[in-house]
């Protein structure tokens, strides 16, 4: 039986930032998670860790990015047992982009950030729904990057320290909670250094 053409297709919202600093990396997202006009849930967290080193923000449905990330940290902690040395961010990036392109007749509705220190300093990547991986220095992904990255695009520039990343990473996630009614009720950050990660959460 066909689907009625006429019933709307619903996809989550969420605004989700990556930057990269002169010594780590910001992800951060705000925690709303919604589902149409509907609000799921106002605590909704999608930045994870990955490695001690490594994390990943999300926009997206919130059980596929659950998936995706657990089977990334179980990929990345058998390479460490493996090779005896910690995986890099870049090759974390590439084992998701792989995960992503092998569901893609049946893909999980996530665009992803990856960000990290390792010993080629802090990186970033972003990829969407079938694996499309792309490193940058600063992104915006889900319904409020539009507002987010005409943030960014405006204030940033190379070698910023880590406390202006994360202060340029809340204003653009403000901004576009201010405009997108599908993103809102406080931020979670990521902070990662070659120190470890960082956790902080805003609650408006």
């Amino acid at each position: 039986m066909l689907e009625n053409q006429s019933s709307p297709l619903y996809l989550p919202g969420a605004t989700t930032v990556g930057i990269v600093c002169k010594d780590g990396v910001i992800l951060a997202s705000e925690k709303r998670i919604s589902y149409g006009n509907l609000v799921l849930s106002r605590a909704g967290k999608k930045v994870f860790k990955i490695t001690p080193n490594i994390g990943a923000a999300c926009a997206g449905l919130v059980s596929d990015m659950q998936i995706l990330i657990r089977e990334a940290e179980a990929y990345a902690n058998l390479f460490r047992l493996e090779a005896n040395r910690p995986i890099s961010v870049r090759a974390v990036a590439k084992l998701i982009s792989n995960l992503l392109f092998s569901h893609r007749l049946f893909p999980l509705i996530t665009q992803t950030i990856v960000g990290g220190v390792d010993e080629d300093g802090p990186s970033l990547y972003v990829l969407d729904v079938l694996g499309s991986n792309i490193p940058d220095n600063y992104t915006a992904v889900g319904s409020g990057a539009e507002m987010a990255m005409g943030v960014l695009e405006e204030s940033y520039r190379e070698g910023m320290t880590i406390d202006e990343g994360k202060e340029l990473a809340k204003r653009a996630i403000k901004s576009a909670i201010s405009r997108d009614a599908m993103s809102g009720d406080g931020i979670d950050i990521l902070i990662i250094t070659k120190d470890g990660i960082e956790e902080e959460s805003i609650k408006f």
